[in-house]
């Protein structure tokens, strides 16, 4: 705590100021509260269940696509970076970090969206907060500092943190999807390196190293010293446009339409057959009296590995398997 009150900037969340947890603990000799948050998140089950979910390729041919475990560890060490170079308090953003997609759906945002439209409202980031809450430790949760837990649930671009530590994972995340997903979509066959908008590439850099590179160096030239985190407007231009492309020729391609598709009737299927009876999700995985809940709960919480087997265990006879 000396520390943090002798080298941070005077913007940065000091752990001895978090608004605390919603059940208090004896402090710890030797870790700040928030360094404790990413002890809890690191060591939790979800965590460790985010390496076989996808995030943006279904079932790739090749072990170097991400996964959502992946993508949370780029995530953290581009914040890192923006945090340590702005004398923000890192552990509280690593701790946002990695537990910003911890309550994320199999099948990347094809989950999200089947189990938006199945129950009529569903996001990853109101789901990692469950999770962090609620689910995880046999529904005690893992008792999260305020300004974690409202790091995670703001993560996303229409989030708004209460800290800058929050902010900047929130720009971290945009910063790694847009460029690791260029990679492997470029892997994948999907995309073409000189189909990138040309204006783009000119300005943020040729490879996903440079465009990184361009952007964590805009934000912290545009944010050091000051009481928010920002980019420049062309670093916001360039990087909303590679994101827009990305979306268009990438995220809602045709090229993978037939496996989303496919994952969409996969989880409905568990969805619908679950709802009809209840009595056959794990009871040690009912955390709610509602039906709708908990076995939205039980799905979003699923690998793709986990889902897929179990479709087959339901709806294949094992003389086809």
């Amino acid at each position: 705590m000396r520390f943090e009150r002798e080298f941070l900037s005077p913007y940065a969340m000091k752990s001895e100021d978090s608004k605390g947890r919603m059940t208090p603990v004896a402090p710890c000799p030797y870790r700040t509260d928030f360094q404790r948050d990413r002890d809890r998140i690191i060591h939790s089950k979800a965590f460790r269940r985010l390496k076989h979910k996808t995030q943006v390729f279904l079932s790739p041919n090749g072990d170097h696509y991400r996964t959502r475990l992946t993508h949370t560890l780029e995530v953290t060490q581009i914040a890192r970076t923006i945090s340590r170079a702005l004398c923000l308090n890192e552990d509280l953003t690593e701790a946002i970090a990695l537990g910003h997609d911890i309550g994320h759906t199999p099948f990347g945002h094809a989950g999200e969206r089947v189990l938006n439209s199945l129950t009529g409202h569903f996001y990853h980031n109101e789901q990692s907060l469950r999770v962090v809450d609620v689910l995880e430790n046999d529904g005690k949760g893992l008792n999260l500092t305020f300004e974690v837990r409202d790091g995670i649930l703001n993560h996303t671009s229409k989030g708004n943190p209460a800290t800058l530590e929050g902010r900047v994972v929130s720009f971290a995340d945009r910063i790694a999807y847009i460029n690791h997903d260029i990679s492997d979509a470029i892997r994948a066959g999907v995309l073409k390196e000189e189909q990138l908008p040309k204006d783009c590439v000119e300005y943020l850099g040729k490879t996903k190293g440079e465009r990184i590179n361009t952007l964590v160096s805009d934000i912290i030239n545009h944010s050091y010293g000051k009481p928010g985190i920002s980019l420049s407007e062309e670093g916001t231009f360039y990087m909303n446009k590679l994101r827009e492309f990305m979306f268009q020729n990438v995220y809602f391609s045709l090229s993978g339409e037939s496996l989303n598709v496919k994952a969409d009737r996969l989880l409905a299927a568990l969805f619908n057959q679950f709802l009809k009876h209840p009595g056959e999700v794990p009871k040690n995985l009912i955390f709610s009296e509602e039906p709708t809940v908990f076995v939205t709960d039980y799905i979003a919480a699923m690998t793709d590995t986990y889902a897929v087997n179990l479709f087959k265990e339901l709806f294949i006879p094992k003389e086809y398997l």
